[in-house]
């Protein structure tokens, strides 16, 4: 690890100071990305901005109709959280999902959120259930977020605050996780919004993304046997040693399967 200055900032604004006055410099919340890179000297910030002293960031709330994760409140919290399960059990189920015990206790939704790792649970559960992400500049919706492989619409310096998810009629997040990290080699989150059916992938692309194949067939017949037959095209997916693309796009189909069969169980 190379040699960097850490601040921890007691509000946004001081946050950005650093921020503008330093171009290497990174946010830190949980670490759990940031800190391997730079311990395996692939990345060298000259500032590490950590965002855990900073009030306000850490708190869920349920405003009726919606609920409102600060960005760094840990993967642990959201699977405990009464609030949380009350509104969106399969975020719950999602969160409770993720890592190890360790991870789920360091990991904050804000983190993941803006790291967008191709692997990570939270993408599949912010575009599955469209969740705005709010930052200390705007807000952003989950179908202009996720842009490449980690890579967002945030801008240089643009700090994630909290994530609102709308309340679904109902959802549920099936999961193909790597036997030894946790991650998801393909997630599927199934979700009925006010807007309709949503369903959301993660693991197997660049970013998380959306099947509207399989979105069309479910709004018109809700079942596990509307999705079958649906081709999942494997030429933009990920290959490496733990599954082929063609191995992904076959995952997506019984993921999206077994997440709808929770859901009409």
């Amino acid at each position: 690890m190379y040699e960097f200055n850490y601040h921890r900032p007691t509000s946004l604004d001081e946050a950005r100071k650093i921020l503008g006055d330093n171009d290497e410099a990174k946010l830190l919340a949980g670490g759990m990305t940031l800190l391997p890179t730079m311990k395996m000297r692939l990345a060298s910030p000259s500032d590490l901005v950590d965002l855990s002293n900073i009030e306000g960031l850490a708190d869920i709330s349920d405003s009726g109709d919606a609920i409102e994760i600060g960005a760094m409140v840990c993967h642990a919290e959201v699977a405990a959280s009464d609030v949380v399960r009350a509104a969106i059990p399969a975020l719950s189920d999602l969160a409770d999902s993720i890592g190890d015990a360790q991870v789920r206790n360091r990991g904050t939704i804000g983190g993941s959120v803006a790291n967008s790792d191709p692997a990570a649970d939270y993408p599949a559960a912010v575009l599955g259930l469209n969740a705005v992400v709010k930052t200390d500049r705007r807000e952003i919706s989950a179908d202009d977020y996720f842009k490449a492989l980690f890579e967002t619409a945030l801008e240089p310096g643009e700090i994630v605050i909290s994530v609102r998810f709308a309340k679904p009629e109902r959802a549920a997040y099936s999961k193909f996780p790597n036997p030894a990290s946790r991650y998801a080699v393909v997630g599927v989150m199934v979700a009925e919004t006010a807007e309709g059916i949503r369903v959301a992938v993660t693991g197997a692309a660049a970013c998380a993304y959306r099947v509207t194949a399989m979105e069309d067939a479910l709004s018109k017949d809700f079942s596990a046997g509307a999705l079958e037959g649906i081709a999942v095209d494997a030429a933009d997916l990920l290959s490496d040693l733990h599954a082929s693309a063609e191995y992904r796009a076959h995952l997506v189909g019984v993921m999206a399967r077994r997440a709808v069969r929770q859901l009409i169980a």
